[in-house]
């Protein structure tokens, strides 16, 4: 992933509460000495609006115009220009749009974390994570996550740790969003999208924020358990790699990966797996999400979106995953067809053999299908 500009890790809701980092997470992260939430949220570029004017070259005047304003860091137009270390423009949108700055979002989640429990033990003291900032500040993506709300899996393995990933920009290329989010202690591999995605956009009224963050937190809470179990459930699909017509890399590829992410994929979901050729899709959906947290060269956005929606696939839906490397597999043996428009043997016996693969899926796979939608139908319930 695209290195951000800045980065500041955060533990504990306000200077009030003495958290620690957890020591897994002191591991990987590169800086020791976190400040609180309320801290890094208050240190993030705000922004504010000015007047826009165009130069009219006949007259050489510059005209004000009421369709445009102008979203500046207010701070930073305080500085002379040959001082100026970062450009205070961010963008010059319609008289639509409305500014939601960093404290109308994540001051509510504050109170919000002093408010809510988990295992009698308020949010606020075990809150951790990250925020990453690029384009001068005027992006923003974090990571928040709490320490104890966690997925145990069987054996000596270490937790899933679950939270929230959230952001904004003031480019107006995304909304204010919010999405539950996992980050497996194991391997430090981040787990996107495990709820649907929230978005507010800016434009007019931004509504109640507080309730906001309680249904988000109300539906984390309901996914510890649905992902304990899917990923139980997917430990007991495997794909043979001996019988399939294409390797651990291919796998990916057909996918839709990058070459770069599935080599890096096929190499961690190998080395998770007892057997090396035949590889449960949950050690196929950790090699996804290790190549796309740890190899990812590109920023957070919708590409990224487009490939954490496949990795998330791979262990919610196994299903709908082999039929998609089935659709590519079909497609590119189109693609060589003879001319009289035969399929060679070898295709032909290549996609029997996936036929048959994907038949054993199937028949394990759909009690994925009555999961998925229980907890949907759950979320749904909340929000009503």
């Amino acid at each position: 992933m695209k290195s951000p500009e800045q980065r500041v890790v955060f533990a504990g809701v306000d200077g009030r509460t003495t958290t620690d980092l957890p020591e897994w997470y002191q591991a990987v992260t590169e800086d020791p000495d976190p400040v609180s939430f309320a801290e890094a949220v208050r240190q993030l570029p705000r922004a504010a609006t000015t007047p826009v004017a165009y130069h009219n070259p006949h007259t050489d005047e510059w005209v004000e115009t009421n369709r445009f304003s102008a979203v500046v860091e207010p701070t930073r137009l305080q500085t002379r220009d040959d001082e100026a270390a970062i450009d205070p423009l961010f963008n010059v949108p319609t008289d639509s749009y409305a500014i939601i700055n960093p404290t109308d979002v994540y001051a509510p989640l504050e109170d919000v974390l002093e408010a809510t429990t988990y295992d009698e033990r308020p949010l606020g003291e075990v809150v951790f994570g990250e925020i990453r900032q690029y384009r001068g500040g005027g992006e923003v993506h974090m990571d928040v996550m709490f320490d104890g709300l966690a997925v145990e899996l069987p054996g000596e393995r270490e937790p899933i740790t679950m939270g929230l990933t959230s952001g904004y920009d003031y480019f107006g290329c995304h909304a204010v969003y919010v999405e539950g989010f996992a980050r497996d202690t194991h391997c430090a591999n981040s787990i996107r999208a495990l709820t649907d995605r929230k978005t507010v956009k800016h434009i007019g009224d931004v509504g109640d924020f507080r309730r906001w963050w309680e249904t988000i937190l109300e539906q984390l809470e309901l996914v510890v358990n649905d992902l304990h179990a899917f990923i139980l459930d997917a430990q007991d699909i495997t794909v043979d790699i001996t019988n399939v017509p294409f390797d651990l890399v291919e796998f990916y590829d057909l996918l839709g990966f990058p070459a770069y992410l599935a080599r890096r994929a096929a190499e961690d979901a190998r080395s998770e797996s007892d057997d090396p050729f035949e590889i449960d899709m949950w050690a196929l959906h950790s090699g996804a999400t290790y190549a796309l947290t740890h190899f990812f060269s590109g920023k957070e956005g919708t590409a990224l979106d487009g490939y954490v929606r496949i990795a998330n696939d791979i262990l919610f839906n196994p299903d709908a995953t082999l039929e998609a490397v089935t659709h590519t597999f079909e497609q590119r043996a189109q693609e060589v067809t003879t001319a009289e428009g035969q399929t060679g043997l070898e295709q032909q016996s290549a996609l029997a053999q996936l036929e048959r693969v994907s038949s054993d899926v199937r028949e394990k796979a759909h009690r994925f299908e009555s999961r998925e939608q229980q907890l949907r139908d759950r979320f749904e319930a909340l929000v009503e």
